[in-house]
């Protein structure tokens, strides 16, 4: 099962580029954010004449998440589980597809240290936990997948002191992300490429892509059923090339027989 995740920064602007690479690469599964589409704007068709199923949670203008699947797509839902405190975003998306359950993920910025949408951050990370102890287990096929806004590590940002003061990088974030991981979730790619260099995300401005100088904040993440079947894990920097293309790589990760 090929899974890939990928921040489309409005897919309405993207489709040009988002229909042509579901052709090429022909994920089975993949999990977009920032659509910034309203339910009824979603091209439910147009996915469906590539061969895949759908469910997308949008609110308009801001945030949206999604996933399409070929491989069947089940029990899907909106949001945090029931019983958690709701979330005013449109910023969480789960389905069952080919016995995996895969959850799309578009972590709140943060902003500013110690903003309201900081700590709107780190709560919403929190509740991510509860929803997935509420709604999986860690020894079944789950993956969680998106836009993360942080980077683990040092090593996952060109240049430390660049980000010096900033969101993305603080201790808190970081120890809020591993609170999620440690519910049972696995980073493959970090696995697989323990060095730094690789970033799945590039500002706009200052050439910074044909720099090199980026970030990783887009992740598969997924448990140990289906991390110890995983062969692959790449950022496709080619998704990040051309006309009119988001500010984020698709990244995405190949499981070799999951366990169903």
């Amino acid at each position: 099962m090929l899974v890939a995740t990928w921040n489309v920064n409005s897919l309405k602007a993207r489709m040009p580029r988002v229909e042509p690479w579901l052709e090429e690469v022909r994920p089975d599964v993949l999990c977009l954010q920032e659509t910034k589409m309203a339910a009824e704007a979603f091209p439910t068709s147009a996915f469906t004449d590539l061969g895949y199923e759908s469910t997308h949670h949008g609110e308009g203008r801001w945030n949206g998440v999604a996933i399409l699947s070929r491989v069947g797509l089940d029990d899907p839902f909106d949001g945090f589980a029931r019983g958690i405190e709701p979330d005013p975003d449109a910023r969480l998306v789960s389905a069952t597809c080919g016995g995996v359950r895969v959850h799309s993920v578009y972590v709140p910025n943060g902003r500013e240290v110690d903003h309201d949408h900081y700590h709107y951050k780190l709560s919403w990370l929190s509740r991510l936990r509860e929803h997935l102890s509420a709604t999986s287990d860690p020894s079944a096929p789950v993956v969680v997948a998106g836009d993360w806004n942080i980077a683990p590590e040092d090593q996952d940002v060109w240049d430390r002191a660049a980000f010096e003061g900033a969101t993305h990088v603080t201790e808190r974030e970081r120890e809020a992300l591993t609170n999620v991981k440690d519910w049972g979730l696995i980073d493959t790619f970090r696995q697989r490429h323990p060095g730094p260099g690789l970033y799945s995300y590039y500002d706009y401005q200052a050439g910074r892509f044909h720099k090199r100088e980026g970030i990783r904040i887009d992740f598969v993440l997924s448990t140990s059923v289906l991390a110890e079947r995983c062969v692959l894990d790449v950022v496709d920097r080619n998704g990040r090339k051309g006309t009119k293309p988001s500010d984020h790589c698709p990244v995405l990760a190949l499981y070799r027989d999951p366990v169903t």
